[in-house]
């Protein structure tokens, strides 16, 4: 990966949206719980084999999960203040199948989070403005479950017997991230210090679980 400057002409364009959008008085003094949503791109057509990876569209069982994603997020109230997303078309379509939002997070795509590996998720959060209260990260496997687990840390991995939907949500997630699965954590402390164990996992949403995935769908082959 390259090094600061790839990753900072992004954050320093956020940063100075994010100063100009909110005034003085309106930030806040004390450190709240932020948010950070990891989503996992939705199924892509392999269709074209002579297409590059990063030009891969959506298949069809992708945007009915997708879909199905958009209407869980709706439901649950989960609508991000900025989006982070590799610029490929499976991640770029992935976002476009959650529009419309009430109200429109600031997204950018981001080179360096094309196939990126867990320091370099965790590296791009570390430049999230800290007046943003909630991310959505879009990315690829296997960095994104590495990022997951990463954040569960080995306690909250270990402590998971016990924790009732808590503690399945996490077995689920350990044991892998289907395409189109989206994590909800809660961020005690700032970006800036994100790092193993910083995560509490408050959800994690499979397209097989939600009413709206299609039929057999879970059992195809998940392929990045």
């Amino acid at each position: 990966m390259r090094a600061a400057a790839g990753r900072d002409k992004s954050s320093v364009a956020w940063q100075k949206c994010f100063r100009v959008t909110m005034p003085r008085e309106m930030r806040p003094t004390a450190m709240p719980l932020r948010q950070l949503l990891l989503l996992r791109h939705a199924k892509s057509s392999w269709d074209d084999k002579t297409a590059p990876d990063r030009d891969r569209p959506l298949s069809p069982r992708g945007r009915r999960a997708a879909a199905a994603m958009r209407q869980a997020m709706r439901d649950l109230g989960l609508a991000p203040d900025m989006v982070m997303l590799s610029p490929s078309r499976r991640t770029t379509e992935t976002l476009e199948a959650l529009e419309p939002w009430d109200e429109v997070p600031l997204s950018e795509p981001m080179e360096g989070l094309y196939l990126a590996t867990a320091a370099q998720l965790l590296e791009a959060l570390h430049g999230v403005p800290e007046t943003v209260r909630s991310v959505m990260l879009i990315g690829h496997n296997p960095g994104l479950h590495d990022l997951a687990v990463r954040l569960i840390g080995p306690r909250g991995t270990a402590a998971r017997h016990g924790q009732g939907e808590v503690g399945r949500a996490i077995e689920h997630l350990v044991a892998g991230y289907p395409t189109g699965a989206l994590a909800e954590f809660g961020i005690a402390g700032p970006w800036w210090q994100l790092d193993t164990g910083g995560g509490q996992l408050i959800r994690f949403l499979r397209p097989r679980d939600l009413p709206q995935d299609g039929p057999g769908d879970s059992a195809q082959a998940d392929a990045d």
